[in-house]
């Protein structure tokens, strides 16, 4: 063999294991969620890491195995990893099991609350102020297609609400100088104190609290739909790639008045080699 015949066989061999070991770092972990309408095939991000290595691991413990869908909203959301749900007999209420551990959410902008995204639920509440995750539980996003009217009113609710708890926040905060206003009888000075305060509210919530959909999430939920509410509130750490026609055979059956399906929907869970 010539010097250059083994040179090219070289560089194709180094490039070769190059591009292996590229692909296998930028691999997606794919979950198969097998039911009796069919898989679902959802893909783990690698932006929130904590979310999927915990799902990966009681995948692979055979955690999830025989558990069921014990929540079912048509248009909104298909729910299942609750550990009491094994063998729970008909009509027990369902949605409180837990494991012993939560995780830190994990928001990542560009994931949201499209059709057939995969969700941490959580404890909701004040009792959860980080919005940790349930360590189990997770949800998929069956959802509804929404009108650009629709989502302005969203923007608008979700708005007011963030500025809203941003004002109480300040407000609470400056409750000493505000005391002292009212013990010195002081209106004039309390007056400009709240309003530059508001200002102060209004400057930050501006520059980097205000809330708006990208034209790519209008694009998505005015076509395919989805569950926007949610946004920013919920870890989202996975999304369907196989199986929407499932989620929608599973979305549509009938529940009873707690949404757990009158027929059990069990769930059998791998990792996808």
């Amino acid at each position: 063999m010539n010097r250059i015949a083994l040179f090219i066989l070289i560089v194709l061999f180094v490039t070769t294991i190059s591009c292996n070991s590229s692909n296998k770092k930028g691999d997606k972990s794919l979950v198969s969620i097998q039911t009796e309408f069919g898989e679902i095939k959802v893909k783990l991000y690698d932006e929130t890491p904590q979310h999927k290595q915990n799902f990966i691991k009681l995948v692979n413990e055979n955690f999830y195995d025989d558990l069921l869908f014990h929540r079912i909203i048509n248009n909104f959301m298909v729910q299942g990893g609750d550990p009491d749900s094994k063998n729970a007999e008909p009509g027990t209420r369902l949605g409180a099991g837990a494991l012993d551990y939560t995780i830190p959410a994990e928001f990542v902008a560009k994931y949201y609350h499209k059709k057939g995204a995969l969700a941490a639920a959580r404890r909701g509440g004040p009792s959860n102020p980080e919005k940790r995750s349930s360590a189990s539980q997770y949800y998929i996003i069956h959802g509804e297609i929404l009108t650009n009217g629709k989502l302005d009113s969203m923007e608008t609710v979700k708005n007011s609400k963030i500025k809203n708890d941003l004002q109480k926040e300040m407000f609470q905060d400056a409750t000493n100088q505000i005391n002292k206003f009212r013990e010195n009888n002081d209106q004039d000075g309390f007056n400009i104190f709240v309003v530059a305060l508001r200002e102060k509210v209004d400057s930050i919530f501006e520059a980097d609290l205000k809330f708006s959909f990208t034209e790519e999430q209008r694009k998505i939920y005015t076509t395919i739909g989805g569950y926007p509410s949610l946004d920013g509130d919920y870890t989202v750490f996975g999304e369907v790639v196989e199986g929407l026609d499932v989620l929608d055979k599973i979305a549509a059956v009938e529940t009873d008045d707690r949404d757990r399906p009158i027929k059990d929907i069990k769930m059998q869970v791998e990792i996808v080699k």
